[in-house]
């Protein structure tokens, strides 16, 4: 058994959980659901990203001190990850103590490894609060921050301990060079390289004037103790997640799953970050596109927002999971529809995988009175199992996780099913006993699609997935059945039960 270590991005403690980070819980959990179908020890961690100035300056405006605040935000994340079905291992919140220590002996250890990583300077810049993070020229557009152009930048003049990134340049270049998977999709890769090419400045590390944050483990010259700046305090999260009671998380992890807005931080300050203190990296990061709304990007900061809470209500969260990953590239960007929602739901899940349900377990009632017959291997199974093996590819890290190309491979098992009964006519086959041989052969072909399909289905709808596994009669469950368990599954002698539809088709409404 191999270990699969997952990540997310932890999610900054200023507001509600909205879409964006919606589509990257459910692409990670997906991942991580369908690792443990493929055998490997997952350990799958989210969390909360609490220090900060934006999150300081949030509570503040609340009224409330920040560990307060933070704890609120916290409670509103994990009830929602929840009610999604996130099957997290951990739940990491960076105002813990057990990360505040693990994040001081990290920059020690960094001290002690590389002496000159770090050292004093005097810096004027253009401060994005908003990122907490300073901005170049070339990331500004009309003086303003490209993804928060609602926000004022800060001039910020102070004397910080900074970061030598620039040392590291060649030995990432090195590096990309080595590990072709290490960014991943393809696209994202070549815009880090070009960074590179462009040459690293040295960052900042601490903060003055911020008491919310881990304490930076070292004075300035002056004696003034400052803060740990928040990205050197965030991104340690991964390799902190191991000193929590409890926590088997291992080092390096597997893979980072983050949105493409972060990936220079996550390719370039956190490994610079591991080598200076010589400390493996993380085999693999995956960035994703970002989820739109009538064109616009997600942001609190300029109204463009949806309400998850209403989302989910509206077809249920398997549904509501089943979209995002269908219709959201996984390795692109992609736009929500109230529309196109309830447009897939109808044909895919009602018209598709739930009327095959329906049609099959009642055939099968009503011709083998619940139990399923014995029948031949045909021509529809070993078509499945291509498509399955695409599914795997976009599961297991062989071909990255384009997961939207999973479940297009799995929709077209669907699709094949449901025309095997318009081919075969099991009603008309029931007519003649002589036909008998050939009605429990389809019938037992499309018992075995299903079964196959509840399987695969596991990691996208987990609920829905067992719904369909249990109406099958299928021994466990849907979740605990290794993929390639799934692939030579015999369901003679399982007992149906027809039971309610598992997509009741959606009352016509009108988008908000």
């Amino acid at each position: 058994m191999s270990s699969f270590f997952i990540t997310c991005a932890i999610d900054y403690a200023n507001g509600d959980p909205h879409l964006g980070h919606a589509l990257e819980k459910i692409g990670a959990d997906a991942i991580a659901r369908a690792h443990r179908q493929l055998g490997d020890d997952v350990w799958f961690l989210i969390g909360m990203d609490e220090h900060g100035q934006k999150v300081a300056q949030t509570a503040e405006a609340a009224g409330v001190a920040p560990q307060q605040f933070v704890d609120g935000v916290a409670e509103r994340f994990t009830a929602m990850w929840a009610t999604l079905g996130i099957s997290h291992d951990q739940f990491m919140r960076t105002s813990h103590a057990a990360h505040h220590a693990a994040v001081t002996a990290l920059l020690e250890r960094i001290f002690a490894e590389t002496p000159d990583a770090f050292y004093e300077r005097s810096y004027t810049g253009e401060y994005c609060v908003g990122c907490e993070s300073f901005k170049q020229a070339a990331d500004l557009h009309e003086g303003r921050c490209a993804l928060h152009p609602t926000r004022t930048l800060e001039a910020v003049t102070e004397r910080n301990w900074f970061f030598r990134l620039s040392a590291y340049t060649e030995r990432l270049k090195a590096h990309f060079a080595a590990h072709p998977e290490f960014l991943q999709p393809a696209h994202r890769r070549n815009e880090i390289l070009s960074l590179l090419e462009q040459g690293l400045e040295d960052i900042s590390a601490s903060r003055a004037r911020i008491a919310w944050g881990v304490p930076f483990p070292r004075p300035i010259s002056t004696g003034e103790t400052q803060t740990t700046y928040v990205w050197f305090d965030a991104l340690p999260n991964y390799w902190t997640a191991q000193f929590f009671p409890g926590s088997r998380a291992p080092w390096p992890a597997s893979v980072h799953v983050v949105g493409k807005d972060i990936t220079r931080f996550h390719t370039v300050i956190w490994p610079a970050m591991l080598m200076a203190a010589g400390l493996p990296l993380p085999a693999q990061v995956w960035a994703h596109g970002f989820i739109t709304l009538g064109g616009e990007r997600f942001s609190k900061s300029a109204g463009v927002k949806l309400e998850l809470s209403e989302a989910i209500a509206r077809l249920g969260p398997d549904a509501f999971r089943y979209y995002l990953l269908r219709d959201i590239p996984f390795d692109g960007d992609g736009a929500f529809s109230w529309e196109r929602f309830e447009a897939v739901y109808t044909a895919e899940l009602a018209n598709g995988l739930g009327n095959l349900a329906s049609r099959t377990t009642a055939m099968v009632e009503k011709y083998c009175d619940g139990v399923v017959p014995a029948g031949a291997r045909t021509a529809e199974d070993a078509a499945d199992l291509a498509d399955y093996a695409e599914a795997r590819a976009a599961l297991d890290g062989s071909n990255g996780y384009p997961l939207h190309e999973a479940l297009a491979a799995i929709v077209r098992t669907i699709g094949r099913a449901n025309q095997a009964i318009q081919d075969a006519k099991p009603w008309v086959l029931a007519k003649d006993p002589a036909n008998r041989p050939e009605l429990e052969r389809v019938l037992a072909s499309l018992v075995r699609q299903l079964a196959r399909q509840a399987v695969y289905l596991a990691p996208f709808m987990p609920g829905k997935a067992e719904a369909l596994w249990t109406a099958l009669g299928g021994p466990g469950t849907a979740a605990a059945t290794a993929f390639a368990t799934a692939d030579a599954l015999d369901c003679t002698g399982w007992r149906v039960t027809k039971g309610e539809g598992l997509f009741p088709r959606p009352e016509p409404t009108t988008a908000p």
